[in-house]
């Protein structure tokens, strides 16, 4: 199994700050799966606009944590490392409790299938073993998938 810290995902990935949101990715097994962690602090750009009064992590950015993980599965395989991803769908996408300022969120990513540049997967999160989100996705890589 492999693990990434920041610098290791930035080679996989082309998402950077601000949006790169993803702290690691631990426990991966290439074309398989990936566990990610998101440590987050009230120092994050989106909490004090969500909302002053009762700070929590908006779904679009619990959704990008999922997917930054989720496409880990593939973009540590060498024939797809640093290559550009595309969302072609999310479903099934169900937000199970309110994340807030001082936690931390765990991603469990699951790859099901990766066919010419097309990768669909499962992917789950929680908080202190409490189910946070979910959602499957469809993700494209246009250079092999336009190939």
């Amino acid at each position: 199994m492999l693990s990434f810290d920041i610098n290791g995902i930035k080679q996989c990935q082309r998402n950077r700050y601000p949006v790169l949101l993803v702290d690691q990715v631990i426990d991966v097994t290439p074309g398989k799966s990936a566990r990610g962690i998101k440590c987050f602090t009230y120092n994050e750009w989106f909490f004090p606009a969500h909302f002053e009064d009762e700070p929590n992590v908006p779904g679009f950015i619990q959704i990008e944590c999922l997917v930054q993980t989720f496409i880990m599965t593939f973009l540590c395989l060498d024939e797809y490392k640093g290559k550009k991803t595309n969302f072609a769908s999310i479903n099934n996408v169900k937000f199970r409790r309110k994340i807030i300022p001082g936690e931390t969120l765990i991603i469990d990513a699951e790859l099901k299938s990766l066919k010419r540049g097309l990768a669909t997967g499962s992917v789950t999160s929680s908080v202190n073993g409490d189910p946070a989100c979910s959602a499957d996705f469809v993700v494209t890589v246009p250079d092999v998938f336009s190939a």
